[in-house]
């Protein structure tokens, strides 16, 4: 019984996802995820304020457009804004916020370091978690392709929030000309499935992006792919038991008065978290696939004997 127990063991440290938390707790996963998520906090007012300061011209009218990108932003990160259920940002505020003077341009640059820093140490953790080195390169370029990064994704979500919008509208379109209702409840999970595949398309790219471009991990195809997409897979299970793992962490009435940014802290720890064991799984698996080939190339012993 001890001797099949211990074989269990075995085979169960063996498996490529104990590997993986192996990989990740010995690189301090945990601890960089902790310096990650405060980081993150702060970068993600700052993407807020500046592209809420940009493009809220577009965005203060209460059109379609608007309320995705709300919707989208609730559902990643709970509790950020406040539109009548409360949050850490009241939407007015969000909505009034300009970047004309230069005060403002002082504060605008100032955030958009602050966002350019997460990024930067995103990408360290991520070369730790693979044994890169962290240093080196120029200082200035690196900064600033962290910047055109810190943009692009910025962007992305916008675009992410567009095809949702564009998706719906085309199913309700399509169930208008088979004549089904659109509102239905055929039709209201025909569009929560797009909207969750959407999701995962866009968390897997931008996953991909992330460690490819920003980090520079020497990963290609299938690892690369599979990472990213056990990564996108659990930050949508995050994301659909965000309220609720959320709600049983922050229900403790001494943390009343600001249950909203511990809730933050714990989201966005349990984010980087996802983000590195999904770095430790496309090295994991890179690393078993070189293994994998060079046992297919390694000659065969019995050849040397034979001769």
């Amino acid at each position: 019984m001890k001797a099949r127990i211990q074989r269990l063991i075995e085979w169960a440290k063996a498996t490529r996802p104990a590997r993986v938390f192996a990989r990740y707790s010995a690189a301090n996963g945990p601890l960089l995820s902790q310096g990650l998520s405060w980081q993150a906090v702060f970068a993600t007012f700052a993407a807020l304020w500046v592209a809420f300061a940009v493009a809220g011209f577009w965005l203060r009218e209460d059109g379609p457009l608007r309320s995705a990108l709300l919707e989208g932003l609730s559902t990643a990160i709970p509790g950020l804004i406040d539109t009548g259920e409360g949050g850490a940002v009241r939407l007015d505020a969000l909505l009034s916020v300009g970047v004309l003077g230069w005060t403002g341009a002082i504060a605008a640059l100032g955030l958009i370091w602050t966002a350019i820093g997460w990024l930067s140490s995103g990408r360290a953790a991520v070369r730790e978690i693979a044994g890169l080195p962290t240093g080196g390169g120029n200082f200035v370029l690196l900064k600033l392709r962290d910047a055109g990064l810190t943009l692009a994704f910025g962007f992305a979500v916008l675009v992410s929030a567009a095809l949702s919008l564009g998706s719906t509208a085309l199913l309700r379109g399509v169930f208008d000309w088979l004549g089904l209702d659109g509102a239905g409840p055929v039709a209201e999970v025909v569009t929560r499935i797009a909207g969750v595949a959407i999701a995962f398309v866009f968390d897997a790219l931008v996953l991909w992006l992330f460690y490819r471009v920003a980090s520079g991990l020497p990963a290609r195809g299938r690892p690369l792919l599979e990472g990213a997409a056990v990564g996108a897979l659990a930050l949508g299970v995050l994301k659909t038991l965000g309220g609720t793992l959320l709600g049983g962490a922050t229900s403790n009435p001494l943390l009343a008065s600001f249950a909203v940014i511990i809730g933050l802290l714990i989201w966005f720890n349990l984010i980087c978290q996802v983000i590195l064991i999904a770095a430790a799984w496309v090295v994991e698996t890179s690393d078993e696939q070189h293994r994998r080939r060079l046992l297919e190339t390694a000659p065969d012993p019995g050849e040397h004997l034979a001769m």
